[in-house]
């Protein structure tokens, strides 16, 4: 997937303008695999909770670049924005606060045609308004957010795909070998500063709001992401069925789930195959297992007498700079519950982070799928325990001594 390499939290006018076209590009050409399925039609899209018509999910990247950049919304309440959509009932389809998503699927959307050409002449308006943008914070703020929310759709939609069986451009489905021999790293612990901080200056997010002093005891943690020969071990030493393992929320669901393997996984003779993008294909041992849920991660740990780490330890050994110690290729489920840090309050995009609070779980890293010009060992990801469709992942850890 081609990226910009520079942060979208510290790019300039014209990263932002280059940034800015690739992201649209990408989300684009993987609409493409919908359409060539006959699933840009919302009719023909399954309804599940973990995905949204294509065509909508779309039409709403474009709405959002709008609302915020071109229309200068002061925030995602419905009032803040100027001016009206380019669209004649823009506001009544695409914006995500007012339309439940189960509406999605019966919405009277314009044509496949229709939305992309609304998709082409938002970015085009766009980035003619970027080259009169000042190079500061401030003025690139809803440009990067726009960026930012338009890379996390790209991302879903490429999971989108996994979920709904589909063919993806084969150089986005390879599989992620582990960097290296699986090892353990032990770190010193001390105090760290977590979370982004106002004086560094770019993006931020509002749940990395602000930066504060931590103390992170000795720990540790291993060096790759457990891997599908690992967690294969787990499965054969009858890990799904030792209810030991398993907290009382993931026994809940492992018995609603009637589950004995990772999702798309399957058994064939001795051997596991797994469901890749439509197509059944051979288990690498030495890939990082994908597709995991919070609670077979935490069962895998309680089984291999580990735990997962803490998002504090997951940053600290991030920013430690260890040469072993290597991060992007899945995000990492932490067992950290998806809180604010002392002091938040929400940011333009209102509904980003406060709403989830409690009911979510944080995952850090990055993983195949995430543009390098996204990641950062200070982004706060968050999920349900129970989501298992995104590309997602989880390293051990305990405590040191």
């Amino acid at each position: 997937m081609a990226t910009t390499n520079v942060s979208f939290r510290t790019a300039r006018t014209q990263q932002l303008a280059e940034a800015l076209q690739d992201a649209r590009h990408y989300t684009l050409r993987l609409f493409e695999c919908f359409v060539d399925a006959g699933l840009d039609n919302p009719v023909r899209v399954p309804q599940l909770r973990i995905v949204n018509p294509p065509l909508w999910e779309l039409g709403h990247t474009a709405w959002f670049t709008e609302w915020f950049v071109l229309r200068e919304a002061a925030s995602s309440h419905p009032a803040d924005a100027q001016g009206n959509s380019l669209l004649s009932k823009g506001d009544d389809w695409f914006d995500s606060n007012t339309v439940p998503h189960r509406n999605r699927w019966t919405l009277d959307l314009p044509s496949t045609g229709g939305v992309k050409t609304y998709c082409h002449e938002v970015l085009d308006r766009v980035l003619d308004k970027l080259t009169r943008e000042a190079n500061v914070d401030e003025a690139l703020y809803p440009y990067r957010l726009a960026l930012a929310h338009e890379d996390m759709h790209g991302e879903a939609f490429l999971y989108s795909l996994q979920t709904l069986g589909l063919a993806a451009p084969p150089q986005l489905t390879h599989d992620e070998q582990s960097f290296s021999a699986p090892s353990e790293i032990a770190f010193p612990g001390g105090s760290i500063q977590l979370g982004s901080s106002a004086s560094v200056g770019g993006f931020m997010f509002d749940n990395e709001k602000f930066a504060h002093s931590c103390y992170v005891p000795p720990f540790r943690m291993d060096s790759t992401l457990v891997t599908n020969a690992q967690f294969a071990d787990f499965i054969a030493d009858g890990g799904y069925d030792n209810r030991q393992f398993w907290s009382l929320s993931g026994a809940d669901w492992l018995m609603r789930q009637e589950r004995s393997a990772p999702r798309y996984w399957q058994r064939e003779g001795s051997q596991w195959r797994t469901m890749r993008f439509g197509q059944l294909c051979t288990l690498a041992a030495h890939e990082p297992v994908r597709h995991i849920t919070l609670y077979e991660a935490q069962a895998y740990c309680a089984w291999a007498g580990r735990r997962l780490p803490t998002e504090s330890e997951w940053e600290y050994a991030a920013l430690h700079g260890h040469p072993a110690f290597r991060w992007g290729q899945l995000w990492e489920w932490t067992a950290s519950p998806f809180e604010p840090y002392p002091g938040f309050t929400p940011d333009r995009y209102r509904e980003y982070s406060q709403p989830w609070f409690s009911t979510h779980q944080v995952l850090r890293g990055a993983s195949f799928a995430t543009p390098s010009r996204f990641g950062s060992a200070k982004f706060r990801n968050f999920y349900m325990p129970e989501r298992d469709d995104i590309f997602c992942g989880f390293r051990t850890c305990a405590w040191n001594g």
